[in-house]
């Protein structure tokens, strides 16, 4: 049986602990039990366990309870772990003999380092490093106003308080680290806090990482500056030590990258690669750190640098990230959490003082805000709206992962002692806590995409370029897209400008990539874009013989899920697109691929589209998997008109396709018996439409048009299943919303799982056994951010001839 004694004590107010003599058995057996008397926590693993399920169940407690103030997850992880620290729950004896006995905090603090390790290594492999080539002069102004002018305040309110530090403080060293941290954007921190917030494709978030990665090449220079002035406190001796070790670490860069290379040049095409690599690599990271600690350049750096040597993207850096980010951040993080709220002891702020604290108080005030004013100034005289270098300097602001391990490097250097160091982690959940929900209230990056100007289908002009956006995640959508391209029928007469736009998912690399094809070779990217050439080849295929009627123009990005409708909506308002297409397949369970392509159900891709779209957009769903279109002298489609904005927009896009010899186009009206809950007004505009379409057609003998009275939505089921039984359709069109008649679709939203996304009627004809078809396509008119419909209209456009008089309600 071990015993403890001895007495654990603080030397001062800088917190040094003194530890006592311990003697313990050094090798415990698996305790019998709580049954017995006896503590299971008294293993070490055990002591891992309990203390990660109670950080994550409080992080994640915390966090549902703060995301109406939308707070980061950094700050709920900080709070969390600060939580079981000697602030709150570990200032109890009970609490802590039980949960955190003696040995627990050299096990937590050494699992909490590898994380920090393993998460600055996998930051390291996604940076970007030719982010630096292709910034402008904008941002490395910015950068440099953003850095030099802190530095510099910093520097002389630190010389003007320096009789008031104490010795280690007052060090030049140590005050060149505190300011240096205080003035430097770093990356990482700055990349997961615009992930979180969706704006690393908005035109702030681009800028802003431009600028972290800037001012990290910056930091870095000045980081090993400050740290051999650090090593030179002891002796002269060790600077040169610490500088060769700096020349040692450089000269095996080109070696590094040279075997990564080598790696992939191994690793066949469209495979991942080797878990031999995989492991290697991983082990490599621990190697690196340990190194750099030996050399004295930090256990943080030499991970954080094998990351940036490894090629990103694919097939090495997206393999990594895949197999190790989430056991990163899900398991080794929350030790680190731990850790840091363990060390974090507000009531040592207390016993210090306000006169030992003042100094360092002062510089870290000074700090943050000639930070936040020296860089939204220097970003207002390079031409930036006051609007977006608020958010900017906002953003660039922001403390995070890195600076908390700065803090901890600082503990072990003697620089600050614990009441600084809480101090320090206490200022980092303030200032985050607050410029987080001031960022996500400022900047909207869905605003830009909404207009108040129409750009519709029903409101584009015979005659001129019909703009469409076709979005394609693989090479297995291109099927149905070429398919409603060959039978869409442009003319001379009615031409039509084709954007294809190519998403892929961004893993292994930080900033999102957006490529004109016009204006690049697609050899150079048959590493990101791995169906690039497929797509290219089909597309180029289609239009031959066709160039005199069909524009093309192909576009490529990589990005992450939550922000790729952002790519789609400002890709669409650029492109001036009035109609957007997104292909979805059904799978042989009945399932439609959105999670796998688009991102899940109601917070997926399709849904943020279909709310921030600047124009029409259509959901196609293949329901027969062909790769062409079977040689018939005729294709049946059938539009389904239960009235509204998206039942019109519905007819204005079968209107497209009815000149084609090839098409017979069925237009079925649903009307509800004796008009009872019509909406009046959306009525009187179905029948202008409507009228129009006929009028225009009615010499058409491939063009039928029927109404059909129901009283509810059994009745519009029987309908829809009468006619599928009548005839083969080989598509059905249909508006996404109900209608003007709530009775129209009554009952059938029970059965309808994906209603948010295709509507009750497209859910229920791309699912529904009885509706056989080749494919459906779901309508969305355009969404205005004004109220009410702008009713300007192009000449020529259906609406416009309904106003000239020549038809009548």
């Amino acid at each position: 049986m071990g015993f403890k004694g001895g007495t654990k004590f603080l030397t001062s107010h800088r917190g040094t602990a003194a530890y006592q003599l311990v003697c313990f058995r050094s090798q415990i057996s698996n305790p019998v039990g709580l049954v017995y008397r006896e503590n299971p926590i008294m293993l070490s693993f055990n002591v891992i366990l309990f203390a990660l399920i109670l950080n994550i169940l409080l992080s994640r407690t915390i966090q549902l309870l703060l995301k109406p103030l939308r707070q980061p997850r950094l700050v709920c992880q900080l709070i969390g772990g600060v939580m079981m620290g000697p602030s709150l729950l570990a200032r109890h004896k009970s609490f802590t003999s039980l949960v955190f006995p003696f040995t627990s905090d050299f096990v937590l603090e050494n699992l909490g380092r590898m994380g920090v390790t393993l998460f600055l290594f996998v930051i390291g492999v996604k940076m970007d490093l030719g982010l630096l080539k292709r910034s402008g002069k904008k941002h490395l102004y910015i950068a440099l106003a953003g850095v030099f002018g802190p530095l510099l305040i910093v520097s002389i309110v630190a010389v003007l308080t320096k009789e008031s530090m104490d010795e280690e403080l007052a060090r030049v060293s140590s005050i060149g680290e505190i300011a240096l941290s205080l003035s430097v954007t770093t990356f990482p921190v700055h990349y997961t806090i615009l992930e979180e917030l969706n704006l690393l494709r908005s035109e702030v978030g681009n800028m802003a990482l431009s600028i972290a990665l800037i001012s990290d090449a910056i930091g870095i220079n000045f980081m090993v500056v400050f740290e051999a002035m650090k090593q030179g406190d002891s002796s002269a001796q060790s600077i040169i030590w610490y500088s060769i070790s700096c020349v040692v670490m450089a000269a095996f860069t080109p070696v590094i990258r040279r075997a990564m290379v080598w790696i992939i040049e191994q690793t066949q095409e469209g495979e991942a690669v080797d878990q031999f690599y995989v492991i290697a690599i991983l082990l490599g990271s621990f190697v690196a750190a340990f190194v750099t600690d030996m050399f004295g350049l930090g256990i943080a750096n030499g991970s954080f640098w094998l990351g940036l040597m490894m090629p990103d993207g694919r097939p090495l850096g997206s393999t990594l990230v895949q197999k190790s980010e989430t056991i990163i951040t899900e398991v080794f993080m929350p030790c680190s959490f731990v850790f840091m709220g363990l060390s974090t002891d507000f009531y040592a702020m207390k016993e210090a003082g306000w006169s030992a604290l003042r100094p360092l108080f002062g510089l870290v005030i000074s700090g943050y805000l000639s930070k936040f004013f020296c860089t939204m100034l220097a970003a207002k005289v390079v031409g930036v709206s006051w609007r977006d270098s608020l958010a900017v300097s906002l953003i660039l602001s922001l403390r995070g992962y890195v600076e908390l391990v700065l803090y901890v490097h600082w503990v072990d250097r003697n620089v600050i002692g614990l009441p600084g160091y809480s101090l320090m982690i206490l200022g980092t959940i303030v200032v985050v806590g607050i410029l987080t929900p001031l960022i996500s209230i400022l900047y909207d990056p869905s605003k830009p995409y909404m207009l108040k100007q129409r750009r519709t289908i029903q409101h584009t002009a015979q005659g001129d370029h019909l703009r469409i956006l076709v979005c394609i995640r693989d090479k297995t959508n291109l099927p149905s897209l070429i398919n409603l391209l060959q039978l869409f029928h442009p003319t001379v007469q009615n031409p039509f400008s084709l954007h294809a736009f190519y998403l892929v998912e961004l893993i292994g690399r930080a900033n999102p990539v957006f490529v004109e094809h016009q204006n690049q070779e697609l050899e150079d990217l048959s590493g990101r874009f791995p169906d690039l050439e497929i797509i290219h080849h089909a597309l180029k295929q289609y239009q031959e013989g066709r160039e005199e009627c069909v524009e093309l123009h192909l576009f490529s990005a990589a990005t992450v899920k939550p922000t790729m409708y952002q790519d789609v909506c400002k890709l669409a308002l650029i492109s001036k697109a009035a109609f957007i297409i997104l292909p979805l397949k059904k799978k042989l369970a009945g399932e439609m691929e959105t999670t796998e392509q688009w991102g899940g159900e109601s917070g997926s891709i399709i849904t943020q589209i279909l709310d921030n779209a600047p124009c029409s957009v259509g959901l196609l769903v293949e329901k027969a998997e062909r790769w062409q279109l079977p040689q018939i002298a005729s294709y049946n489609f059938i539009v389904l008109f239960l009235g509204g904005p998206d039942s019109r927009e519905a007819l204005a896009f079968s209107d497209r396709m009815s000149g084609n010899p090839c098409v017979s186009l069925t237009v079925v009206r649903f009307l509800a018996s004796n008009a009872e809950g019509d909406d009046e007004m959306q009525r009187k505009l179905d029948d202008g439409v409507v009228t129009s379409f006929w009028v225009k057609n009615e010499a058409n003998e491939k063009v039928n048009y029927r109404e059909v009275v129901i009283r509810n939505g059994a009745d519009t089921a029987s309908a829809i299943v009468g006619m599928a039984a009548e005839k083969y359709y080989h598509m059905w069109i249909v508006g996404r919303k109900q209608g003007i008649n709530p009775s129209l679709l009554e009952g059938l939203s029970t059965w309808s799982d994906h209603k948010e996304e295709m509507g009750i009627l497209g859910d229920y004809l791309s699912f529904s056994e009885s509706v056989n078809s080749d494919s459906v396509m779901v309508v969305q008119k355009q969404v205005l951010t004004g109220k009410g419909p702008n009713f300007f209209t192009p000449p020529g456009s259906i609406v416009s001839f309904m106003r000239r008089g020549r038809l009548f309600w």
